[in-house]
């Protein structure tokens, strides 16, 4: 498990299993999955875990007992442990060390006090390690990364982190120290240096224009929602006006603005995270940002073809999709790098473990923020109207279909559109909680504040102006909202606090 759930459920897995039993089982959950076809690979992936540089292959790794060798030779090494030494092994456990390397990933060292026992496993091991601890070896029992770094500098020096050092620390030590040893180079481009021939434009600055034209889109949108209502094709497609929707049922327009501001906010959310994706991540090289962005896009942009299950085109859509779809393209096409990041000096420990926790609540409010999203698509493209809908209505759906034959498609175009929306937004917050919470990367603070400000103020805001309050409706908003307060508020300390002698470089491997 990452150091976000391994931090903050520690304690309650330590309270509900015993500390011992539950570190054990975080061991052999990482060594079941890292196990399964692939899994050592989809770890690095979904846990953005970097590969350490080939010099560190055969000289940073971790000594662990006997008794947890099976488990930690399956789950170190995607964490980015180049080596597992096993140890002290006797004669009664040669047996249980020949199984666990069988098969192993790694290389794999056995620490014995017996020579006859080093014969024992000669053919088993990579390494035999007799006797006393050589001098080039150095065995950490602080987590203290700078500690690491220093010791890794010496090419000389093999750096063992021993079961404190992985207890106190947690999975993601590996990859801290990895990220902390890269070596300066150029800082990130700037705008001035795009340059005025579109041809020539890097990936990063067309995710950019991505960004800001959802957050246009979205302003466009709101200012139709809350001026004419209906646009021409609107009124075409209906057969009436607003008055005429007021006719059939005078709740119907506030209803139709609701679906539509809701949406105009989402957009303005999109747009913040992709911005802060294309800036503060492809541009300095994140691979991951433009992973997320990728996985964000390719969840929005088809529900344009919602109006196959529908039967409504909405030539705006279609407009806004044509125009950003290829900039989209164009902005994930290529794989960023080098790493370009700032490298803030260690702050203190309590301040990172509360940003585990707002971590831990950003990632599990993206997640529901994706099942929220594949609900309402759900509903948008089935039955349209969930019970509190047609209780702020005072009508039913058949009603409404024999008032006029195409205002459910109409409706259930807004809803489902809403529902995928969502879902992309969803993904956006999931993964840059997962993947970027590094220390003072103020872009994803302030890009998550940006959307869920635009999200959640939105929502509230035109449920409470048109008096859709029922509590059951709104408790999803006020949960996540209540959520992402927490998250950021917990976080801001590790991610935006102003660190002056801060300095910005490149990683080069």
């Amino acid at each position: 498990m990452p150091d976000w759930t391994y931090h903050p459920l520690r304690p309650v897995a330590n309270a509900l299993a015993g500390e011992r039993r539950a570190q054990r089982w975080a061991l052999r959950l990482l060594g079941t999955l890292s196990a399964l076809p692939g899994g050592a690979a989809t770890i690095r992936t979904v846990f953005d875990h970097p590969k350490p540089p080939a010099d560190w292959a055969d000289r940073f790794g971790a000594t662990v007992p006997v008794s947890t060798a099976r488990d930690a030779i399956r789950a170190l090494p995607p964490q980015g442990a180049g080596f597992v030494e096993i140890g002290p092994v006797d004669a009664t456990t040669v047996a249980t060390v020949r199984e666990a390397a069988r098969g192993r990933r790694c290389r794999v060292l056995a620490r014995v006090t017996d020579e006859s026992v080093a014969a024992d496993l000669a053919d088993a091991v990579d390494e035999v390690l007799i006797g006393e601890t050589a001098s080039d070896r150095r065995y950490l029992t602080d987590p203290d990364i700078a500690e690491a770094v220093r010791a890794l500098a010496d090419p000389g020096t093999t750096v063992v982190a021993t079961p404190a050092v992985l207890i106190a620390a947690g999975p993601g030590w590996f990859q801290r120290v990895i990220e902390a040893a890269a070596p300066p180079t150029a800082p990130a481009p700037t705008l001035r240096e795009v340059p005025l021939d579109p041809r020539r434009w890097p990936s990063w600055f067309w995710s950019l224009l991505v960004g800001v034209g959802m957050i246009v889109a979205g302003l466009g949108a709101a200012a139709v929602t809350l001026g004419p209502v209906l646009l021409w094709y609107d009124r075409d497609y209906l057969g009436t006006d607003v008055e005429g929707l007021h006719r059939i049922n005078h709740h119907l327009v506030h209803f139709l603005q609701h679906d539509r501001i809701t949406m105009a906010g989402n957009m303005i959310a999109i747009g913040s995270l992709y911005i802060g994706l294309a800036w503060g991540g492809i541009r300095r090289g994140w691979a991951w940002a433009r992973t997320a962005l990728l996985l964000s896009g390719l969840v929005g942009f088809p529900t344009l073809f919602y109006f196959l299950f529908i039967g409504f085109v909405e030539p705006l859509h279609v407009a806004v999709t044509v125009v950003l779809f290829p900039m989209f393209l164009l902005g994930v096409r290529h794989t960023p790098g080098p790493v370009c990041r700032r490298l803030p000096p260690p702050c203190p420990e309590r301040v990172r473990r509360r940003a585990l926790t707002g971590q831990l609540l950003m990632v599990g409010t993206g997640i529901g923020v994706v099942i929220g999203g594949i609900v309402i698509s759900t509903v948008g493209l089935s039955v349209v109207f969930v019970p509190t809908d047609l209780d702020f209505l005072h009508t039913d759906a058949d009603t409404l279909r024999a008032a006029n034959a195409n205002l459910l498609p109409f409706i259930a175009h807004d809803r489902a559109g809403f529902g995928g929306a969502l879902v992309a937004t969803g993904v956006g917050i999931a993964l840059i909680g997962m993947w970027g919470w590094r220390q003072g990367e103020a872009w994803v603070w302030w890009s998550l504040l940006g959307a869920a400000t635009a999200g959640s103020v939105s929502a509230l805001a035109v449920h409470f102006l048109i008096h859709y309050t029922a509590f059951i409706h709104l408790l999803p908003v006020y949960i996540g909202t209540t959520l992402l307060i927490v998250a950021l508020a917990r976080s801001r300390a590790f991610l935006v606090e102003p660190r002056p002698e801060s300095i910005e470089f490149r990683s080069g491997f």
